[in-house]
């Protein structure tokens, strides 16, 4: 019998600090990163999307992120869209928040988002989320400030982690093509507590785009950063490219 043996994060360990409500990140994270890149979690009180609570997740980033530290990570994560596309200054103090705590390197999900899309050579976009208006107007904002052209921003107008989580893949899909632009280079599933996963690959055979969600994009500047360029199938676009080649 051959013995067995574990990976512990050989080639990088992740650290991430995600909504209390969210349980589709770690799957889908664990999932689209080879296991050679180590996942540690750790959790800051969210579970709707009002400007009181967005705001509220930030309070303990600070003791937060200091128990990733403890954990061995390399990279922390601040991995949620709605607080990280709040405005640039709020993503610009949780990430020195970060740093300051730990000495560790940080990054939002909102900078992982425009990486991935620059990697796309997308400026059209088309954004699609499970948010209310006044977080989808604050998230069209803060792209257009880092230069992209938002087509629209369409959401399904939930409130609450549990009505996000209850989407289905299928319901994502019909959300999506309903909401098709032909001048869209990319097409981005905001949020990290959704199942859009699922719904990348055939979404980006309908639309004939590149689909672009946060945990994906999370998962792709992880390997970057990481310097792991492994093609992941089954994901979409962004994470099916390997680079060395």
């Amino acid at each position: 019998m051959k013995p067995l043996l574990l990976d512990y994060g050989s080639r990088g360990r992740v650290g991430l600090l995600l909504p209390s409500v969210n349980r589709a990140a770690e799957p889908q994270l664990r999932a689209m990163l080879p296991q050679s890149i180590g996942i540690a979690v750790t959790r800051l009180k969210l579970v709707d999307s009002s400007e009181e609570a967005l705001l509220g997740m930030a309070r303990d980033v600070e003791p937060a992120s200091a128990l990733l530290a403890d954990a061995g990570v390399d990279l922390i994560v601040f991995h949620c869209t709605a607080v990280s596309t709040y405005s640039a200054e709020l993503e610009a103090s949780i990430l020195e928040r970060i740093k300051g705590a730990t000495g560790l390197p940080a990054v939002a999900t909102s900078q992982a988002l425009v990486g991935a899309l620059h990697a796309l050579q997308a400026r059209q976009v088309m954004m699609l989320s499970p948010y209310t208006a006044a977080v989808n107007e604050r998230e069209a904002a803060f792209f257009k400030l880092r230069g992209f052209e938002v087509l629209g921003n369409a959401g399904l107008d939930c409130s609450t982690g549990r009505e996000m989580m209850a989407i289905t893949p299928e319901a994502w899909q019909s959300f999506a093509l309903a909401n098709a632009r032909s001048e869209a280079d990319a097409y981005v599933l905001s949020c990290t507590t959704v199942r859009t996963a699922e719904a990348v690959r055939p979404l980006e055979q309908a639309l004939g785009r590149p689909v672009v969600t946060s945990n994906t994009a999370v998962a792709w500047y992880c390997m970057r950063r990481f310097a792991v360029t492994d093609g992941v199938p089954g994901f979409g676009t962004l994470l099916s490219r390997n680079e060395s080649r």
